[in-house]
């Protein structure tokens, strides 16, 4: 078989059972290609892991329609080997065939506990690596070397100078790799036992991105420096204190080797890197280097713009993509808005043609992207989260181990990747301290607060809340009722309508000495939103002038100074929209937002989309069975055809990709 995905999908022929009972204690059938192909299969999955949740999702969806006449193929996903699925309910086991899934009949000769912590989606380089090598049976250590080089094109014992170490960790973070924490130490380890690289801090710069990129920051002057100077580097022998180094190691790296050169532009282009201002910049920017030289701030920010339409044109995700590659491409993406909306009037109208295309070209990818994939990422792994109901299963994770952890959950009400950019240049410039761990998550479609936002607060799909769907006044209880369920024994602080200098309040809130965890929902920027006439160029001038009053930094600072590790997110986002006329509806929709109607069923939205053709009708993943969303047009909004506003509902990268960000202070 070709890969490790046909030898499970091959179970799944439909119309064999209308239930199928599945052990699967890895986690295999989360995965994206296999949920894509059960799915493709006419499959619909739902994991055992709530015995409540479940049987409500159950018998609302299924056994009611199995009762009417109805046949579906349906996949109950038990996360535990076959021996317990013998505890399912007995209704189930009646009515339901077998199968189990697991690494070890999947990968017989390698060590489990190394395959197991491989993120699902290396599983396709390893297959292929184990029908081509054909190894014996491994123990931990020869499948950990087995898996760096297979898997990840690292070979420890070919490193052996600074260029080579510095190739291999950029491909790695500028790939945003996810490598186990135990293929890292075997790495590091091996690297110290050849005597070689002993005075780099290769436990920070190897497994943390962040630490990587800040490194190779901090010395990036000291490298200009030496251009400067002589022409080309040299060893350094001045005095490292003068360049306030922060990590130990050597002062001066190879940048301009042509292993490690090949990246530099691009790290930035994209923001991983900041240009720098230099003495001999005149002579400097007619080089290689010059892209990192800061000059003229507006030839800065147009040659970078320029730069960045040009190369991610090419990185669209292709249909069978990852949802963590739209991720990547989301933050390259917002990094064009913000640098359009500096530029403001100082955009060439070449420039202006090239974005528009690149929008053109972007939205049919992601669209067809989304209705292929999007079904399946609510049933992801909580950890990375891929959408926004995951969040809290991650921080019960992270504060599980230990009475004195603490976690703060801080919603942006609105806010969407480009404004998150601004607002983190901000906060970089007043706390320089702070570092950011930045990600993204998938808000829920449609893209409306009281669908989204409830989703990230109750940790569930929202056909879980069926009854406050409309409305946000349940949160508060659903965000104690999750923290409940997790055992937690004291109080869940929750707070919103937070943002405009209302820091007492929110300390009064964190007085009380049993608090553990805190979500709190600031509005200000969605209040920004709806208030806005200016389009998405007022948005980010508003933004950046409410977050230089300080409020959230204030806030960041009280949480940390408490010992909360915070995590940053947004419900949804916003993106520019023209009218395109008002459906003329009367009483008979249930939401009526500018991007979005909500229907209670299929003729009344079906009756509204002959006069809107291309609206979008979007089908009821996650969502109650009397939910049905019309989702207007790319750019468009449900408001008079002369009208522009800044508005969320629909799908686009703006709206539906949202950051999460862990934000924390950097070691002294």
């Amino acid at each position: 078989m070709d890969s490790w995905r046909d030898r499970i999908l091959k179970e799944f022929t439909p119309q064999v059972a209308r239930l199928t009972l599945a052990a699967d204690p890895d986690g295999l059938l989360l995965e994206e290609g296999i949920l894509h192909g059960i799915r493709e299969r006419g499959f619909e999955l739902i994991p055992f892991e709530d015995h409540v949740a479940f049987r409500y999702a159950y018998e609302s969806k299924f056994r009611s329609r199995w009762d009417h006449g109805e046949y579906t193929d349906l996949v109950v996903v038990l996360r535990a080997p076959s021996s317990r699925l013998d505890y399912l309910p007995y209704d189930l086991l009646q009515a339901g065939r077998r199968l189990s899934f697991n690494l070890g009949d999947l990968f017989p000769n390698l060590s489990y506990p190394v395959v197991d912590a491989l993120d699902r989606g290396n599983l396709d380089a390893l297959f292929r690596a184990q029908i081509r090598h054909t190894p014996g049976n491994m123990g931990d250590n020869a499948t950990k070397e087995f898996a760096l080089r297979h898997v990840f094109e690292i070979a420890p014992e070919l490193i052996k100078q600074p260029s080579d170490l510095l190739r291999v960790l950029l491909r790695r973070h500028y790939r945003d790799q996810r490598i186990p924490a135990a293929l890292d130490q075997h790495f590091i380890q091996v690297l110290r036992q050849n005597g070689r690289f002993e005075e780099w801090p290769l436990d920070k710069i190897i497994p943390d991105r962040e630490a990587f990129f800040a490194f190779l920051q901090e010395r990036w002057p000291v490298f200009l420096d030496h251009v400067a100077a002589q022409g080309q580097p040299k060893t350094m022998s001045e005095d490292k204190s003068a360049y306030g180094l922060q990590y130990s190691g050597p002062s001066d790296l190879p940048f301009d080797h042509d292993d490690v050169r090949v990246y530099m532009d691009n790290l930035f282009i994209e923001g991983l890197l900041h240009s720098v201002s230099h003495d001999n910049a005149g002579d400097l920017t007619s080089t290689w280097i010059g892209f990192g030289i800061r000059t003229d701030p507006a030839k800065d920010r147009q040659r970078r713009l320029d730069r960045l339409i040009k190369a991610i044109r090419g990185t669209i995700p292709t249909r069978d993509a990852r949802h963590t590659e739209w991720f990547r491409f989301g933050y390259a993406y917002a990094e064009i808005s913000v640098l359009e909306h500096e530029l403001g009037s100082g955009l060439s109208s070449d420039a202006k043609e090239r974005i528009a295309s690149l929008r053109l070209s972007v939205y049919p990818a992601f669209l067809t992207w989304v209705q292929d994939r999007f079904a399946g990422l609510h049933n992801q792994p909580p950890v990375p989260p891929a959408m926004i109901h995951h969040i809290p299963r991650m921080l019960a994770r992270k504060i599980s181990d230990s009475r004195e952890k603490k976690a703060a959950f801080l919603l942006l009400d609105g806010l969407a990747l480009d404004q998150w950019i601004v607002l983190r240049d901000i906060l970089q410039s007043q706390r320089q301290n702070l570092r950011f761990r930045e990600s993204a998550v998938f808000a829920w479609i449609p893209t409306i607060t009281s669908v989204s936002r409830q989703a990230a607060f109750a940790g569930k799909p929202p056909i879980y809340f069926p009854a406050s769907i409309n409305t946000t006044n349940k949160e508060q209880s659903l965000w104690t009722r999750f923290w409940a369920d997790q055992g937690m024994t004291g109080p869940a602080a929750y707070a919103r309508r937070l943002g405009d200098g209302d820091i007492k309040k929110v300390g009064d809130i964190l007085s009380h000495p049993k608090i553990r965890v805190a979500g709190l929902v600031i509005n200000k920027v969605d209040k920004i939103m709806h208030g806005m006439e200016l389009g998405a160029a007022g948005m980010h001038n508003q933004v950046r002038q409410w977050a230089m009053q300080g409020f959230l930094s204030d806030l960041i600072d009280i949480l940390l100074d408490q010992g909360f590790q915070i995590f940053l997110t947004s419900d949804h986002g916003n993106i520019e929209a023209k009218g395109c006329g008002r459906p003329a509806e009367g009483a008979v929709a249930d939401i009526r937002g500018e991007r979005v109607r909500v229907y209670s069923d299929d003729l009344l939205r079906a009756a509204v989309k002959e006069r809107f053709p291309d609206a979008i009708e979007w089908p009821s993943f996650g969502l109650p069975d009397d939910y049905r969303a019309l989702l207007a047009p790319y750019q468009k909004a449900f408001i008079r055809d002369s009208e522009t506003i800044v508005a969320h509902g629909g799908i686009s990268i703006e709206e539906l990709i949202v950051p999460l960000v862990q934000i924390e202070r950097r070691e002294a």
